[in-house]
């Protein structure tokens, strides 16, 4: 039974979706980021980077959730090809939404959100660096099924929850189209949304 330590933010949710995806049996263990449940000592023995979502398999952690999807995937023989450009592809694409997508996006949310007034400068870097992203992402749709490849992977499933095709908060295109930035793209994200 493997562990997942929880909170239902995107980074979270793909590492549930890919759960769910391959069938392993988990269980939640659920905390609250703004009560701070995450920064007890226990906690840090899993993820000594005190972050969520952590994971615990018969006494192996494994925290970040791009090393948890590739150590599930792995695991399930599932989402990741076995070798050569295939799963080289897959990798490009998860390393480059753990490193790049993931946190500008999450940058541009905080700016733009709750940030206090006269943030100018943050919020015109980080919505100009989202939206070249997502611009990425676009020309990689014009040109695969899927974001690693011809098949669905763990690198769609590490973009999917931070793309917000639906739910409660606001799409990146949304911010765009209030913000007047101009950048209206994302019709081949929202049908790979769709998928």
């Amino acid at each position: 039974m493997i562990d997942l330590h929880y909170c239902a933010t995107p980074n979270g949710q793909k590492i549930a979706i890919m759960l769910e995806e391959t069938g392993l049996a988990y269980r939640v263990i659920p905390y609250d980021i703004f009560d701070g449940d995450q920064l007890t000592a226990a906690f840090g023995r899993i993820n000594p980077n005190h972050k969520l979502p952590a994971i615990v398999d018969g006494g192996v952690a494994v925290f970040e959730s791009g090393a948890i999807l590739q150590y599930l995937a792995e695991k399930a023989g599932q989402f990741l090809p076995v070798s050569g450009s295939a799963r080289a592809s897959v990798l490009s694409w998860l390393t480059w939404q753990v490193a790049g997508l993931g946190p500008m996006g999450g940058q541009a949310s905080h700016f733009l959100r709750y940030a206090p007034a006269g943030q100018d400068y943050a919020v015109e870097r980080y919505t100009r660096e989202l939206a070249r992203l997502l611009a990425v992402l676009e020309r990689r749709l014009a040109e695969s099924l899927y974001v690693g490849g011809a098949e669905y992977s763990i690198a769609d499933m590490a973009i999917f929850p931070g793309r917000r095709c639906r739910g409660r908060s606001e799409s990146a295109a949304g911010i765009f189209r209030r913000r007047g930035t101009g950048w209206s793209g994302c019709g081949r994200g929202r049908r790979w949304c769709g998928r």
